[in-house]
């Protein structure tokens, strides 16, 4: 097999919330106050290999943003390591370090919000390689305009500002940002998310055809599972900052073994089963403040037993290729 492009190891982080100064002057009279502590993401590991397309699929607050920021190097770990065709990018030269920086890039969920109002569409992509020196600064029009080409855009309009776009236009300008480093990787965070969906599919067209085209590797994050089941190769769940199963796109779709990606999958509307009850997942997610102890899905899990209360299930091979965390499986 491939050695891995990407590779976290035991990945964890932890975002603390501070005593502020009343709160520090309560505890001087017994208040018991401590720092919240938020568990982001818990003790992970992934591995993704060249040309793959790996899905991350998690509710709303599990993580699966944060642990995109920090593949593609915008957050440390708190533990563990990140490490770049099996070398650990914090231990290589800083020289090498920033080289494989530069070959993983991001693309955020809001286009708007991610691309800066004061610049011209031609300066935010070529800021970035001109100031890498991938692109001489003669040569920066040219190139600008090539990618915009490439991205469905027509390089005409690279004198705008990106309040004048479209949000299905943000979108292209931004990963025509991504694209003009000439990475290797993209972690897709909810990309097409905050768009209509005529304009998604177009969107997610253009995906495939750049890793076609240019031989590019996906981590794509998303609740969608529709989404998720059409472009990747292999899906991960996440749930509340652990993964919970690990498989290809098909054997996990047809046979999910967790009894989380199970509630999940039962959720997704199909034309051949439009008299089945929708069944959604029962109850909320749990504040990552305070996660339950055991296995963190046993509150809302329907076959909970007192050892999914108390004790972690490890990730476990079940079937060559297919990873589940759950008591049920022995």
């Amino acid at each position: 097999m491939l050695e891995p492009m990407i590779q976290l190891a035991n990945v964890s982080r932890r975002f603390a919330k501070r005593l502020d100064v009343a709160a520090r002057i309560a505890n001087w009279f017994g208040a018991g106050l401590k720092d919240e502590i938020v568990h982001a993401v818990d003790r992970v590991d992934l591995e993704v290999r060249q040309g793959e397309v790996v899905g991350l699929v998690g509710e709303s607050g599990c993580g699966k943003s944060t642990l995109g920021r920090i593949v593609a190097g915008i957050l440390p770990p708190s533990e563990g390591t990140r490490a770049w065709h099996g070398k650990a990018i914090d231990t290589l030269p800083a020289a090498e370090a920033r080289q494989a920086e530069l070959k993983i890039q991001m693309i955020f969920q809001d286009p708007f919000a991610s691309l800066n109002p004061r610049l011209r569409v031609t300066d935010i992509v070529a800021e970035a390689p001109v100031a890498h020196g991938i692109v001489k600064g003669s040569e920066r029009e040219a190139y600008v305009d090539d990618l915009l080409r490439r991205v469905g855009l027509d390089p005409s309009l690279k004198r705008r500002y990106p309040h004048q776009f479209s949000g299905g236009q943000r979108a292209r300008i931004g990963i025509a940002r991504a694209l003009a480093v000439k990475p290797e990787f993209m972690v897709c965070d909810e990309a097409v998310a905050a768009l209509d969906v005529s304009i998604q599919a177009q969107v997610l067209n253009l995906f495939m055809d750049l890793r076609a085209d240019l031989g590019l590797t996906y981590l794509f994050i998303s609740h969608d599972l529709g989404v998720v089941e059409h472009l990747s190769d292999r899906v991960v769940i996440m749930y509340l900052g652990r993964f919970v199963e690990i498989a290809a796109t098909e054997d996990l779709f047809q046979r999910p073994n967790h009894p989380y990606t199970q509630a999940l999958l039962r959720g997704i509307p199909r034309l051949d089963a439009r008299k089945q009850a929708f069944e959604p997942v029962q109850g909320e997610i749990p504040s990552p403040l305070n996660p339950p102890p055991g296995c963190h899905f046993h509150p809302r899990c329907k076959h909970a037993m007192e050892r999914c209360r108390v004790e972690q299930p490890d990730l476990k091979p079940i079937a060559p290729g297919h990873w589940s965390a759950c008591h049920l499986n022995g």
